[in-house]
């Protein structure tokens, strides 16, 4: 019996090669909350944005994702918009000092954003970040 020793090096680094069939079966019966995830990351591509599961605290980055939720929340005494942004690979808090509301910012919006990652939190943050917003996944501008 041969053992991956015998076979070509290309021959073990390559996955198995997946049928039409196979590939339809588990595109059927991926979920939601994954092909969702899925997309985010080929979106995350698209901009030439880092996934935030790559991405390292103290460093500047650039991410792009999805909003999933928005609150005002005060910070020792100063008001500030805090969003959670989403990816596909993790998520990413953003937090605006000094805001009451920022015009577009809003749960379901796709956003980029361009800051360095705080590594003072347990969750990964970018206080103050510069920011493109896109058209929401809604349809909406």
């Amino acid at each position: 019996m041969p053992t991956t020793a015998d076979r070509p090096a290309d021959a073990v680094a390559r996955p198995p090669r997946r049928g039409p069939w196979q590939r339809m079966t588990a595109a059927l019966t991926q979920t939601k909350e994954a092909a969702h995830a899925e997309a985010l990351q080929l979106g995350v591509r698209d901009e030439g944005a880092t996934p935030i599961e790559q991405c390292c605290a103290g460093t500047p980055a650039t991410v792009a994702g999805v909003l999933r939720s928005v609150t005002l929340r005060p910070r020792e005494g100063v008001p500030a918009v805090e969003a959670e942004l989403f990816d596909g690979s993790g998520r990413l808090m953003v937090v605006w000092l000094g805001r009451r509301r920022i015009h577009g910012i809003e749960p379901g919006r796709r956003i980029v954003v361009h800051g360095r990652i705080t590594g003072n939190t347990d969750r990964p943050t970018i206080f103050n970040p510069r920011y493109e917003l896109r058209p929401s996944s809604r349809g909406t501008t």
